[in-house]
This record gives structure tokens, C-alpha cells and sequence, in this order.
């Protein structure tokens, strides 16, 4: 097969890394790649929402497959735009239709979903510039803190977690008013804040079956001790210890299969991966979002745990024979910690050479905002390169991780030295 991945960041990169170990792979494409993609597919420098680019692309190169990295796509429409189109119909795509998408693209649309097929989740009110007063109404019936959600998709940036209830107001004002998150944030989710751990539970559906892949538990926020501003993702590590069997138990009878039958009921064609944002509540499962590709960086952490020929799963799911497949999981934990520019998550500077990637020998290198220019690696994104290991123990490849990281230099270059810490 000739397999389109559409992304530039880590993820794809992992994707495209497990891809090219499949013998049903001929040839490999990624737009628009990365410096890491490019040692071991072909890069086309298109726009990830340039449906018509991404037409032309799969017709001049004879696609079969098209895998979507990223979220944007997927809420535009590419699944549909393929569907309806005499020339690409036939191709597979990995990723639901734009209706289900709204199961990320709004999150007022996802917490309906949820409250109608009884998910258990936190409750929740949405808020736009005209009803603004009803929100500071609704934040004064919480106690803190104050969960606000921009409902569009904000990058992973959108929500804020507040402490003062003016504070909260405040924000509530600059997000409806003042565009804080662009259109991202015209309406906004106000939640009950939920205080327990989080973990991420990726599953794969057909439409009519489904899988469970390996949990996995990322890191949002840029500092130590999970403080300061959230980001994309700073490491994360897979298996999650606390996730045994009882609670994950819970998760696919409560979450897993609710929503995959809410799909069905709801007539939501869906083909590829629901990420399931969880907190863990005194051993209660609830969800705090979905998203409806891979995490990234759970990706760099879950691919390389899974056994099973990645291409062969993709099939299945387009041919939805999903439940003639078993999923092979490799006991070892895996786990990733990111690089990033000094300044990132808000302004940071780009160009930097990347130094000591060839010394690094026991890690699995994971490119994401990095390009290869004149024969250099150098850094154009704020998250620059996910770490991973894998080890007995999620200890043991963390250290490995953090060992292979002293391999590797750039100017300001950041990275959070307590991956794991709270497990």
C-alpha cells in the first residue's frame, strides 16, 4: 500500500516510524513532515487543510490510505470531502466524518453527548457574550476552583483553571468579550472542577467494534509539579500504574462502550482513533474530554508499546473486521519526555541547531518542531523532540530517557526533569 500521513509533529513521526516496520507499507508519504520524518518517508510541503492539495497529492501518487495526525482536518471535513468525491472515495481514511469530529471540534457538543448517553463526567454550563451575566451567576453557585473551557479548538491552550472566583470572572471576560482564544473561545464551557489524577484512554473503532490500546498519562503543564501554563504535552508515560484491571474495568464498561454505541445511536459514522481525556476520582472514572485522533505525546508512548502491524489494524478499521484483530502489547513500560524552545509555551525563538542526535543510542528519537535545512536539524516549533525509552519499569525508562537527553543540546533548550513524578 501507499500510505499518506497528514502532520508535522511527533506523533506523525511515530506514526510514520511504526508504519514503515509494516511489510503492507510500499511507499510513504508526510505532509508536511518534520527533519525525523524525512530519514524515513517522503515529505510534501502541503497544508494539512488544503483539501485540495491533499487531492491532487493522492491521485498523482496512487494513495490507498490517507492517516490524519492532527484535529484540524478532521473538524473541517477531510473524511466527508473524501467520501463525496468520485476520486477519493475508494481511498481509506483514518479518522471519523466532521459530524462525530464535533466530539472534539466543540466542547459543548461533547458534554452534551456525554450527559445524553449517560458518561459520567463533571457538570457543566455554556456561555456566549450575550448570557455573560448568567455565567458570573453560574461561576458564584461553584466552589473553586473554576474550571473555563474555550469550546472551539484552542491548540490545547483553551482551558483555564482558576483559584479566586474574580479571577475566573475576569478570564470569562477576556475569553467572550475580548476573543482571548479567537473564535475558539465565542462560546465557553464552565465545569465543575473534578480533583482526583488523570490518564488518557485510547480506543480504536470501526464504527461497530472496538479496541483498547495501552493507557497512557501526559504532562500539561510547563513546569515542574504540574505547575504553570499548559502546553501540547512535556512527557508522558505508559502503562499508568494505578490503571489495574478494576478501574479499567470500569472505564469500557461506563466510557469505552456508552460511547461507542452513542456514536451508532447518534448516527455519527466514526473510523479511527477517540482519545478519552479520564480523571480517576476516588477510583471513579469520569471524562474530561475527547478527542478524536492520538494524543500527542501519548502517541510516542503507546505506538511503540503496540506489537501488532499498525497497517493491518488500519484495514480492519477501514473494512470495520476490527474484531478479527487481537491487540499485542509489549510488557515493557515506555515512556517519553519533550523538548522544548526556552520561552515556549508563549514566545520562544526558532532556528536552533539540534546537537548529539547521533549519540543517542538507547531512545527512540521522536522529531516533532524540527526541520532539516542544509543538512542540520533545527528546532521551528515550540515543542521541539519527545525522549522515549522503554524499561521494566516506568523508572527505568525514565532514567534512560533523561540519560539520553544529556546527549542532546540547542539554545534554551527546556525540558521538565519530573516526568512521573506523581505516580
Amino acid at each position: 500500500m501507499r500510505i499518506l500521513i497528514l502532520g508535522s509533529g511527533g506523533r506523525e513521526h511515530a506514526f510514520a516510524w511504526k508504519i514503515n516496520q509494516s511489510n503492507h507499507c510500499t511507499r510513504l508519504f508526510v505532509a508536511p513532515g518534520n527533519s525525523g520524518t524525512s530519514t524515513i518517508a517522503e515529505n510534501i510541503n502541503i497544508s494539512i487543510t488544503d483539501f485540495e492539495a491533499i487531492k491532487s497529492l493522492v491521485i498523482d501518487q496512487n494513495i490507498d490510505m490517507v492517516i490524519v495526525g492532527p484535529e484540524d482536518p478532521l473538524v473541517l471535513g477531510i473524511h466527508d470531502f473524501f467520501l463525496n468525491d468520485p476520486q477519493l472515495k475508494n481511498v481509506a481514511v483514518i479518522g471519523p466524518e466532521k459530524a462525530a469530529a464535533q466530539l472534539e471540534g466543540s466542547k459543548e457538543f461533547a458534554k452534551a453527548f456525554m450527559m445524553r448517553h449517560n458518561i459520567p463526567t463533571a457538570a457543566y454550563q455554556a456561555f456566549h457574550k450575550n448570557n455573560i451575566e448568567e455565567g458570573y451567576a453560574f461561576l458564584e453557585t461553584l466552589k473553586p476552583p473554576y474550571v473555563l473551557k474555550a469550546d472551539g479548538l484552542a491548540a490545547g491552550k483553551g482551558v483555564l483553571i482558576l483559584n479566586e472566583l474574580s479571577e475566573a470572572k475576569s478570564e470569562l471576560k477576556k475569553m467572550l468579550l475580548d476573543a482571548k482564544f479567537g473564535e475558539a473561545s465565542s462560546k465557553v464551557v464552565i465545569e465543575e472542577f473534578l480533583d482526583g489524577i488523570e490518564l488518557s484512554c485510547f480506543v480504536l473503532t470501526d464504527g461497530e467494534n472496538y479496541k483498547i490500546l495501552p493507557t497512557a498519562k501526559d504532562y500539561k503543564r510547563i513546569g515542574e509539579g504540574d505547575t504553570g501554563l499548559n502546553t501540547g504535552g512535556m512527557g508522558a508515560v505508559s502503562p499508568v500504574p494505578f490503571a489495574d484491571n478494576i478501574l479499567m474495568q470500569k472505564v469500557e464498561e461506563r466510557i469505552v462502550k456508552p460511547t461507542v454505541e452513542g456514536l451508532k445511536k447518534d448516527n455519527l459514522p466514526y473510523k479511527g482513533f477517540i482519545f478519552i481525556g479520564l480523571i480517576n476520582v476516588r477510583n471513579e472514572p469520569k471524562v474530561i474530554e475527547y478527542n478524536v485522533r492520538m494524543g500527542d505525546p501519548e502517541t510516542e508512548v503507546v505506538l511503540p508499546r503496540l506489537k501488532n502491524d499498525l497497517v493491518e489494524i488500519f484495514q480492519a478499521i477501514h473494512q470495520q473486521t476490527l474484531d478479527e484483530i487481537s491487540i499485542e502489547i509489549d510488557s515493557r513500560a515506555a515512556t517519553t519526555v519533550m523538548l522544548v524552545s526556552g520561552g515556549y509555551p508563549e514566545a520562544y525563538e526558532k532556528g536552533k541547531e539540534i546537537k548529539g542526535i547521533d549519540d543517542v543510542e538507547d531512545s527512540i528519537l521522536f522529531h516533532a518542531g524540527a526541520n532539516l535545512v542544509d543538512g542540520k536539524v533545527l528546532t521551528t516549533g515550540g515543542r521541539v523532540m519527545a525522549i522515549t525509552s522503554y524499561g521494566d519499569t516506568y523508572e527505568e525508562a525514565i532514567k534512560k530517557s533523561y540519560q539520553s537527553i544529556s546527549k542532546l543540546c540547542f539554545d534554551k533548550m527546556y525540558f521538565r526533569k519530573d516526568i512521573g513524578f506523581d505516580l
